[in-house]
């Protein structure tokens, strides 16, 4: 069996990279029509084009790999039944739990590689595709965040109604100090501006109020420069900003963000539950194209690719569907990334019983 073994290991893994190798240039091919001419009108440095592409290629393998997978389990699994390899294989004795062996194997490769790429490559090739996009391809598009609330340390707390990037400007400031459960002081201003040359911000219309045992203290100013602790990063928190971080990384930024009470929080989550689900997919998905594909169907390998597709895609959309309710809701963000998974998994169960008849 050790041959057999082999055989489908082999087999499984060689089809899987080789389906990788002939959708990644396709994806790259995409992308340049798509971006050639601002490419051309930004002038951007060929290093830093090549640089784009192999961090695309990372972000592209990471992100469509479910399909990957699948479809190349469906076409290679589909052959073997196709010849009657599989026929062959089962009609000596072996029962139907041995013949997937091979298939769990490259499942458990798979998953750890997912895991250390998920972990340690993935997210610096995010930051460097999304810095990217931002720095030569939107380029002079309006980045806007609104009601931007954070607790800054333990005393101190800032509240922006909305703030625009590009002009670096934001209005209906708030800053407020406490000492333990009394308000020390609090900070307004109609308009707060970053000043990049000096490192401050301009107030305008700006208000302090100072409180004190008998009576409070007021001062106002038309415009003021202050020196503030905080950085402009937190007035423009960035969505994507968990996609480029490690493990470790990741874990200080989330406590960092949930002291601070940031909206984006279950973004954050979402990110870091799927480094742990998408391996655990790999094992999923492959009980599923096997138990699918492993049958000699009428119509031949046609009808197992576009069953294996729509399983693919069904997937995708579930986990994509389930990932954006849980950054724009309450949906609480572990069952959001895990909510697939379970389901497909109990459909993998399902399909794996028939196939053993």
């Amino acid at each position: 069996m050790k041959i057999i073994d082999w055989y489908i290991l082999k087999r499984y893994l060689g089809t899987f990279f080789v389906m990788l190798l002939l959708f990644i240039p396709i994806g790259i091919a995409i992308d340049v029509a798509d971006r050639i001419n601002k490419i051309l009108e930004s002038k951007v440095p060929i290093e830093a084009v090549l640089e784009y592409y192999l961090d695309f290629t990372v972000y592209f393998a990471n992100m469509l790999f479910p399909i990957f997978l699948f479809i190349s389990i469906i076409w290679f699994t589909s052959k073997l039944a196709s010849n009657t390899e599989i026929v062959a294989i089962l009609s000596s004795g072996i029962s139907y739990n041995r013949f997937l062996r091979p298939y769990i194997v490259g499942a458990a490769i798979i998953s750890l590689i997912a895991l250390i790429f998920g972990f340690f490559i993935v997210p610096p090739a995010s930051a460097g595709y999304n810095d990217f996009r931002f720095k030569y391809l939107r380029r002079g598009e309006v980045r806007e965040t609104m009601n931007v609330y954070k607790q800054l340390s333990e005393n101190e707390f800032i509240y922006v109604s909305n703030f625009n990037l590009n002009t670096k400007t934001g209005y209906n400031f708030t800053l407020e100090k406490f000492e333990g459960n009394k308000l020390e002081y609090k900070i307004k201003a109609n308009r707060i501006i970053y000043n990049d040359s000096t490192k401050d911000y301009t107030l305008k219309g700006y208000a302090k109020r100072i409180v004190g045992e008998l009576d409070d203290k007021i001062e106002t100013e038309d415009q003021k420069n202050v020196k503030f602790d905080f950085e402009i990063d937190d007035l423009t928190p960035t969505v994507y900003a968990a996609e480029t971080m490690n493990l470790g990384e990741l874990n200080r930024f989330i406590e960092k963000e949930k002291m601070r009470g940031s909206s984006n929080i279950n973004s954050y989550l979402v990110v870091k539950y799927k480094k742990y689900s998408v391996p655990v997919s790999a094992f999923i998905l492959t009980i599923i194209a096997v138990a699918v594909s492993s049958t000699k169907r009428r119509g031949g390998m046609g009808v197992n690719l576009a069953l294996g597709i729509a399983f693919a895609f069904t997937y995708i959309f579930f986990d994509k569907i389930f990932g954006t309710l849980a950054e724009a809701s309450s949906i609480n963000p572990l069952f959001a990334v895990w909510f697939p998974n379970v389901v497909f998994g109990i459909m993998a169960v399902f399909l794996l019983k028939n196939a053993r008849r």
